[in-house]
């Protein structure tokens, strides 16, 4: 993977933080460019620290592991260290796609029916979710700590930094986080989350403040001492004797043993497109690929985007695909999953045989993938437990100025997880093993260190082998459809990125029910309800679908942020102006000797910004050569700048050269 050059800050140097202040550049916070970069997340805070990141030549990988700290904190109730998830990255320089898979594992102490009464029945899951036996050792840190080592160019300490100022100084609360707290205050007032979120009893609302300084403080310690202090040390331990309290098996022993994965992408074609997309344990990357195969032969493009007949054959399809999702799909470490056979030709057009464009499928059952495997099943079927509740998740993307990308899905699986706080470390635990089939017997039913099937579905689609679109979403069940219809958009109805993340979406699992979005129109709905489909009474949100996409013809990057959140999208490109807030930024921060360092910098990159905005690009080349690079190499010879300063100036400067025409 192409990296900054030399660009490694000591944790002591405190990165700007992202304050209630700075907004981003855009008019519309949730679309914007950019020619070097482009970080687009569900929190604006989080946007701001990624843009930051990118502006000091921080890589795709390095900006992504400071996005996700930054999240922690804006969006406590969504992810964080507490959790796990896939990692999706383009290494540009290898030409290669790879993925970080640090999705949570059941404790040792997990028994296959540890969701069963003593009758034998299921535990209504309202209560699984808020019990210890829901929490998954988590894996966060060390998958963030695994990307690091494999692509970074930052340390890994500094990439905390903005996070920690954050959570210390804390934030202006947004509704949506304001919300989650309303809707939760049960949930939370079972645990040390209480004091933080719900002080005096009263639910924290939209404008208050909030500092976590548990938090900050947690956060600083994993910077001083590394992840030993998480994985084998006091935070492990803290965690392991909190899951114990409720009744959870977790022990030290389970942290210990947690290691990240780095795995293959699965891979699939449509409409020329290369598509590579999460696998199991994750069901994101099969299901959403077999359902675009399903597609292939009905020419879906044909039919407006609200039309009725483009709904009911987007519902069979989605129908189809998780019958299979939920029959053959689990932890391949454990269980046997067809992986060929799911997308293999044949079974595609035997499935896609049960699609008729005018009629209902009342009866969707699983079909046979293992007929087009040369191998049996390792498991008998089971029972499927089929939960509908849209969980909570949060999924950002990001791309930088050498072509390198990341599409990351990150989760504690429901708003706030488990609701359990650790207390004193202010870490926000998942309830992530309520993914599991409560029932014994499937391919998903618990086992000692399993990992529990999932739905994110971070996506990376290649044109001519080039990174062209980056997607993904949070909301549990419903993330593979609402990835799947965004890329429909945007493929099969030509659609921009922004129409086609706004664009009302729908969403099935089973006959005969349709979730849907404000927008989907009376009468198509009543046409496909005297077909036999059955629309929810009332419309909600379907995944929060965080998008890049790339226009190789103009040079930049496109983000769009889905606004069923209050996220934003935000470009950069590197020019003089950048240079020059780059300036002002290290000035802030004392990496100059005194005032007069940073003023000169500041004139030369001016003169430069009037050579650009004036089209006269030999001038931009020979100032930049001849007068600021002299400056700041002199400024580092007498020690006016600081080293991090001037290694992250001197490669801007080189390759703002590089890029004049």
């Amino acid at each position: 993977m192409a990296i900054a050059t030399s660009f490694m800050l000591v944790a002591s140097t405190a990165i700007a933080g992202p304050g209630t202040d700075k907004t981003a550049a855009s008019e519309d916070p949730l679309v914007d460019e950019g020619e070097d970069g482009m970080v687009s997340t569900s929190h604006a805070l989080a946007s701001e620290v990624g843009e930051e990141m990118l502006a000091r030549n921080a890589n795709a990988v390095d900006t992504a592991i400071a996005v996700h700290f930054a999240l922690n904190v804006a969006e406590p109730m969504m992810s964080g260290m507490g959790g796990g998830g896939f990692m999706m990255v383009y290494d540009a320089e290898e030409d290669d796609t790879t993925i970080v898979n640090s999705r949570e594992r059941a404790p040792a102490g997990a028994d296959p029916d540890m969701f069963l009464d003593e009758d034998g029945n299921e535990i209504p899951f309202d209560e699984r979710v808020t019990s210890g036996d829901s929490v998954g050792v988590p894996g966060t840190l060390d998958g963030l700590m695994t990307a690091s080592e494999k692509w970074g160019s930052v340390d890994f300490e500094t990439l905390m930094e903005p996070a920690i100022e954050l959570a210390d100084e804390g934030f202006e609360i947004d509704g949506q986080l304001a919300n989650a707290i309303d809707s939760n205050q049960d949930k939370l007032s079972q645990s040390a989350a209480e004091d933080v979120f719900l002080p005096e009893g009263e639910p924290l609302q939209e404008g208050d403040h909030l500092v976590q300084e548990d938090l900050a403080d947690t956060m600083q310690l994993i910077q001083d001492e590394g992840l030993e202090v998480f994985y084998d040390g006091e935070i492990g331990q803290a965690i392991a004797d909190t899951v114990q309290e409720f009744d959870g098996s977790m022990t030290m022993d389970d942290f210990r043993n947690y290691e990240a994965d780095i795995d293959e992408p699965v891979w699939g074609e449509y409409q020329g497109y290369d598509i590579a997309s999460m696998p199991p344990p994750s069901s994101g990357g099969l299901t959403l690929l077999q359902m675009l195969a399903l597609l292939d032969d009905f020419d879906i493009g044909q039919y407006g985007t609200q039309d009725a007949e483009r709904y009911h054959l987007l519902a069979e399809v989605m129908r189809l695909g998780y019958a299979d999702r939920g029959e053959y799909m689990g932890d391949p470490e454990f269980v046997d999953v067809p992986f060929t056979g799911l997308l293999h030709p044949e079974y595609i057009e035997e499935r896609s045989a049960l699609v008729d464009p005018e009629e209902v499928n009342e009866d969707v059952e699983p079909g046979d993938p293992w007929a087009y495997e040369d191998q049996e099943p390792s498991h008998e079927s089971g029972e499927v437990e089929v939960e509908e509740d849209s969980g909570e998740t949060t999924h950002f993307t990001v791309t930088d100025q050498w072509g390198n990308m990341v599409s990351f899905t990150t989760t504690i699986e429901q708003v706030f997880g488990s609701g359990i706080m650790v207390p004193d470390y202010g870490i926000m635990l998942n309830n992530e093993l309520t993914d599991f089939d409560a029932t014994p017997g499937g391919a998903n039913e618990v086992e000692p260190n399993k990992r529990p099937l999932s739905s994110m579905t971070p996506t990376i689609i290649f044109d001519d082998g080039e990174p062209y679109m980056s997607a993904g979403s949070p909301g549990g069940t419903q993330i593979i459809n609402a990835v799947f219809n965004v890329v429909n958009n945007v493929i099969d109805h030509d659609m921009s990125l922004q129409e086609a993340i706004e664009e009302p979406r729908i969403h099935t699992m089973d006959y005969p029910d349709i979730s849907w979005e404000e927008g989907i129109p009376q009468d198509a709905r009543d046409e496909l309800e005297a077909l036999g489909h059955e629309f929810d009474e009332n419309p909600g949100g379907i995944g929060n679908v965080q998008s890049i996409i790339v226009d190789p013809g103009e040079g930049v990057y496109e983000g769009v942020a889905d606004d069923n959140r209050e996220g934003a999208a935000i470009g950069f490109t590197l020019d003089s102006a950048s240079m020059m807030t780059l300036v002002e930024r290290f000035e802030e921060e004392d990496e100059f000797e005194n005032e007069e360092a940073a003023d000169d910098l500041h004139l030369h990159l001016t003169s430069v910004n009037h050579y650009e905005n004036q089209g006269d690009y030999e001038k931009v080349v020979q100032h930049m050569e001849e007068g600021f690079n002299d400056l700041l190499n002199h400024q580092q010879e007498n020690d006016l700048i600081s080293d991090e300063a001037y290694d992250i100036l001197a490669a801007q400067a080189d390759t703002l050269v590089e890029k004049q025409p």
